[in-house]
């Protein structure tokens, strides 16, 4: 994730949990139409899906990484595509590219302990309301961070998080010790919201839950969204839903705002971070490099017509970070 102006970690607001037993958002599959997706065929990204990043800005939550697009941190075979985090000092770009609004941070380097990659389709897709549904397989070690999540595709209501975020899933530290988890290991993964105004006012809640299975295997990670809520699955597993009176945005006093504008979506793979490092044991475990994330395919299905996508644009503004 990316930020432009003052930043605050995943753990500056309040996280309250909450198990979901309410319905879905939105009922009656069979009315559900594929609007967008990648199976990622071939043996190279869709340029006219995603965009690589190439900086070592660490997203705002002091991650280790710098993010690349060199093949040797993302590939596309077999019907997979394979994001590599690798052990290596890199030096790259210090600020995103929407960040570099002057001749100094356009000339700014910053040098990372690791490289890794984060593809997004802004610019190129983006959905208002939809089912978004991504079947992936997770890295396991202290300091790893996986993410699939959206952010606003034209930042109607302001730079984060006045705008919103929606984080389909969080997974940090999988497999490594942990008191509160089944069986003493890490095996939780998160879905949160972010929302509210321009840190320190920015807010978010969420939810973590257990993987059912392997934590090293596939699985499909979901969220539902309407403008009655959102609902986040594991597995067809319905685990956390929010309702439009918990969250809100200082730009605005509409009911749903600010999630009932186009989000685009991200799949990355950080190293490090506040988050990740805060738990469990600690830092960020050198060995067993390289680290991957896989994502087998992406599907988005939508109830409405085509009024619901985002015309493309440049995605570009204030957010914070993986």
């Amino acid at each position: 994730m990316i930020v432009r102006h003052a930043l605050s970690t995943l753990l500056a607001a309040v996280l309250v949990p909450q198990v979901a037993t309410a319905a879905p958002a939105a009922t009656g599959d069979e009315a559900w139409t594929l609007a967008w997706s990648d199976g990622f065929d071939g043996d190279r990204l869709d340029p006219s899906h995603w965009t690589l990043a190439d900086d070592c800005f660490g997203g705002g939550n002091a991650e280790r990484q710098c993010y690349t697009p060199d093949a040797r941190n993302h590939s596309v075979a077999d019907g997979m595509l394979t994001i590599t985090a690798r052990a290596e000092t890199h030096t790259g770009p210090a600020w995103t590219a929407d960040q570099r609004t002057t001749p100094e941070k356009r000339a700014a380097t910053r040098t990372g302990e690791y490289t890794s990659a984060r593809l997004t389709t802004a610019g190129h897709a983006a959905w208002r309301y939809g089912k978004v549904q991504v079947r992936a397989k997770l890295p396991t070690g202290q300091g790893t961070w996986p993410a699939i999540w959206m952010l606003p595709e034209g930042w109607d209501y302001g730079p984060w998080a006045k705008s919103g975020e929606i984080d389909i899933m969080e997974a940090v530290n999988l497999g490594t010790p942990c008191a509160a988890c089944a069986g003493g290991v890490e095996n939780r993964v998160l879905g949160t919201i972010h929302f509210g105004g321009e840190p320190p006012r920015n807010r978010y809640i969420g939810t973590d839950t257990p993987l059912d299975g392997a934590i090293d295997g596939f699985h499909v990670y979901e969220i539902e969204w309407d403008e009655t809520g959102i609902v986040w699955r594991v597995d067809g597993r319905l685990y956390e839903r929010r309702e439009p009176h918990e969250w809100h945005t200082l730009s605005s006093d509409k009911s749903g705002a600010p999630f009932d504008r186009p989000f685009h979506l991200i799949l990355n793979l950080a190293i490090g971070g506040h988050l990740p490092e805060g738990r469990n044991l600690g830092g960020v475990e050198k060995a067993g490099f390289p680290k991957t994330m896989q994502v087998d395919w992406v599907k988005v299905w939508q109830k409405r017509g085509p009024a619901d996508r985002a015309a493309p644009g440049n995605g570009a503004a204030g957010g914070k970070g993986h």
